[in-house]
């Protein structure tokens, strides 16, 4: 794995400690004409494979494989990074800075299980493998996910942000009630000196029962010009302090009740501007963060379920080259959903009904009480088959789809561990069914802390790719504004405009390992293995 920095290098300056990142050495070089090597980048001419369908007069499909050759340009200085958080001092905020300094610390400590030490287990980024390639044996050669490319250190992040909620982040992580004791008085001290910027509140966005939490607000209850430019000061001020060349913010607050989608109000950009500055009510405080870091071509992310990202939004992210992603971390009953979807549907089996409840009992919980918060987190659990289903014309006719349905309780005495309840009904062969029921305990702000971190990761990496077709004398540009190769992290993945939705877990994973393995000049991932099936 790459080295960190050290504790001793850093400074509290308002958020987690400061540090000085130590560039990571590359764990392997690629030999091939079509890379090359510099001391600031790594340049690849790549080809891409697909196959291109049409139908011919009689109806019939005619299959033609294709080859596009694409160069690519990674920068391979990593930058030293921040991430600012909406919702600082909820129970992702406090989870993800208490993590990021018991793995920097290296910490241990007692549980009434025995002593557990930091990690950063559920990051795919940096909990997980990917293949590289096979040995002169036909032994398989695995490397650490984070050493594909060369990637910031989550050790070396510096973090801050904003909360509607004053508290200092050790109090707030007492209310959170996540962490085990002793590791809290592991970190305390220095959680304590962090203290959230006040936020935007609006508070006909988020449940009523959020109001008495909201004691660290800028002024004003409506979208106004002046939040616009508070926040881009803020993400400014932050990044100056801490001597940052890059920040990504991401949004971990309440959950939102749907922004409608109003012609002349947030269609367009310049309609979405006009309406922030003439304080139009149907403006959202994550879209108006949004249009913040858009301005300033700070990527942004959405870790909510709500439509933060109206299609002005997205158009002004495209006219700025600014990075978006989202909707809505993806951490344990939807990835366990899409999933079993992709492995039932892909055998071939005929999913007629999917049931889903929980209950939780954490913040998150209380605010989608709410019935207009619960719908938007109804809509984002409940899209992610519809693309499974779709591609499957055999189980599927047109027009066909599984019921589905999805309930969420609020339950305080379970506080952080969701509760969530499953059942698969399915039609099988020759009338038959078969039934699958799922009981998943989550602990919720420790499965979505590392997408967190993941998130941050990929999106600063995407800063440092540049890309052109290779027959086009053009100039080398980044990938598109939305960022869709953060799907595997995002329940209600954000596409670009008139792209597929892709939901199927395998296919999301898939498309990070292959384009990551496409800056540096590999082809994609291959498991047919035909070297060993020739005797």
């Amino acid at each position: 794995m790459a080295p960190h920095a050290d504790e001793s290098n850093g400074t509290v300056n308002g958020g987690v400690e400061t540090v000085n990142p130590t560039q990571p050495q590359e764990l392997f070089t690629v030999n091939s004409p079509n890379v090359k090597y510099s001391d600031s980048t790594i340049e690849t001419k790549y080809t891409y494979r697909t196959t291109e369908v049409t139908k011919n007069a009689n109806g019939k499909y005619v299959a033609a494989p294709k080859e596009t050759l694409y160069d690519f340009k990674l920068e391979r200085k990593v930058p030293k990074t921040g991430v600012m958080l909406v919702g600082w001092g909820g129970n992702n905020g406090t989870t993800v800075t208490a993590g990021i300094l018991a793995n920097r610390r290296n910490l241990v400590w007692e549980t009434k299980t025995g002593k557990r030490e930091a990690n950063y287990y559920g990051s795919v980024i940096m909990g997980s493998t990917t293949k590289l390639g096979v040995d002169n044996t036909g032994k398989e050669i695995n490397i650490p996910f984070h050493d594909l490319l060369p990637m910031v250190h989550p050790n070396d992040l510096v973090i801050g942000g904003w909360d509607i909620s004053g508290m200092n982040l050790a109090d707030a992580m007492d209310r959170a009630k996540v962490l085990e004791p002793s590791l809290k008085s592991l970190v305390r001290k220095e959680l304590a000196t962090m203290v959230p910027l006040p936020s935007i509140y609006y508070p006909d966005f988020i449940a009523a029962n959020q109001e008495e939490r909201a004691d660290n607000v800028i002024p004003g209850t409506k979208a106004s010009w002046d939040h616009v430019e508070r926040i881009r000061k803020d993400i400014q001020d932050f990044k100056a302090a801490n001597n940052l060349d890059k920040v990504i913010v991401q949004w971990t607050a309440n959950t939102e009740r749907y922004a409608d989608i109003i012609e002349g109000v947030n269609d367009t950009a310049d309609n979405l501007l006009a309406s922030i500055q003439s304080g139009h009510e149907e403006v959202s405080p994550s879209t108006v963060f949004a249009v913040a870091c858009i301005l300033d071509s700070v990527p942004f992310i959405n870790g909510s379920p709500q439509n933060t990202f109206v299609p002005g939004a997205i158009q002004l992210a495209e006219k700025h080259n600014a990075f978006i992603g989202g909707d809505d971390f993806k951490s344990g009953q939807t990835k366990m959903k899409s999933a079993l979807v992709d492995f039932l549907i892909s055998a071939g089996i005929k999913l007629t009904s999917i049931a889903s409840y929980n209950h939780l009992g954490n913040n998150d919980g209380m605010n989608l009480s709410s019935q207009k918060q619960f719908r938007s987190k109804e809509i984002s659990k409940s899209n992610v088959v519809d693309d499974m289903v779709a591609a499957n014309t055999v189980l599927y006719k047109e027009g066909e789809h599984p019921d589905h349905t999805v309930v969420i309780k609020y339950m305080p005495a379970v506080g952080d561990d969701k509760r969530a309840l499953d059942e698969y009904y399915a039609e099988i062969f020759l009338g038959g069914h078969q039934t699958i029921s799922i009981f998943n305990v989550c602990e919720d702000s420790l499965l979505a802390s590392p997408l967190i971190i993941d998130l941050v990761l990929v999106a600063e990496i995407m800063t440092r790719i540049q890309w052109k077709a290779s027959s086009a004398d053009a100039n080398y540009a980044g990938f598109h504004s939305v960022l869709s190769i953060l799907s595997y992290m995002l329940k209600a993945p954000l596409t670009p405009p008139g792209t597929p939705v892709i939901n199927a877990l395998a296919k999301q994973r898939a498309a990070l390992t292959n384009i990551f393995r496409a800056c540096v000049g590999l082809e994609p991932e291959n498991d047919m293995t035909l070297e060993h099936k020739l005797f």
